[in-house]
């Protein structure tokens, strides 16, 4: 089987960066971003984010070949930022919305957990 070592899908080599930027010098304001160790979910939710962000005229990726765990990001900005800036700004934005979301089902399920444990008290009774 020429499929990689499980372990290969997720982590990171001696001296291999989780991601790098090339710029992209047929298109002015723009670059290419190689994500090491990491599939469609990411690349999907940064594309996503990224297209929101009303300096960025241009956000898409593509895999390169499915054995391997990399994407490609390429995003294109109107001048006003870099595209490293606008990829930045985007992670802090997720990591904020992803701190809220864990927040608020942290908080649901500590009431779930009540409300059942009374719902199994009473029934015993």
């Amino acid at each position: 089987m020429n499929a990689p070592d499980r372990f290969e899908l997720f982590l990171l080599g001696d001296g291999e960066k989780k991601c790098s930027e090339i710029p992209d010098t047929r298109t002015a304001n723009s670059s290419v971003f190689t994500f090491n160790k990491e599939d469609h979910t990411l690349a999907n939710i940064l594309r996503a984010h990224l297209l929101k962000d009303p300096h960025v005229t241009f956000a898409g990726y593509k895999i390169p070949h499915p054995l391997f765990a990399t994407f490609e990001l390429r995003v294109q900005t109107d001048g006003s930022l870099t595209p490293k800036e606008a990829l930045v700004n985007t992670c802090k934005n997720l990591v904020q919305d992803l701190e809220i979301l864990s927040r608020e089902f942290t908080k649901e399920f500590e009431l779930r957990k009540m409300v059942m444990g009374d719902a199994a008290a009473t029934e015993k009774q």
